[in-house]
């Protein structure tokens, strides 16, 4: 199963951002899926930047197995789960 959580709507309203964040996480854990797929969107990088600092936080870390980012698409965060 993979989960896809577009930003491009609130990317601008900081506490907006951290919520979907929070939930797409939540629902993956929930749902067992294998893979949740984030789009921050090209644009300057910080909307990227964000999301990967919210990623690499010591409570969100724990939770997922890996992030890739996609190597054809500057836009687009791949965060992998291992479920056992």
């Amino acid at each position: 199963m993979k989960l896809k959580l577009d930003l491009h709507e609130i990317y601008n309203r900081g506490d907006a951002i951290e919520a979907a964040l929070e939930e797409i996480i939540d629902e993956a854990e929930a749902k067992k899926a294998a893979l949740v797929e984030i789009i921050p969107g090209k644009g300057s990088g910080q909307l990227k930047k964000r999301v990967l600092r919210f990623l690499d936080r010591k409570d969100i870390k724990a939770r997922y197995h890996r992030v890739e980012k996609d190597s054809n698409n500057f836009g687009r965060v791949f965060v992998h789960f291992r479920w056992r």
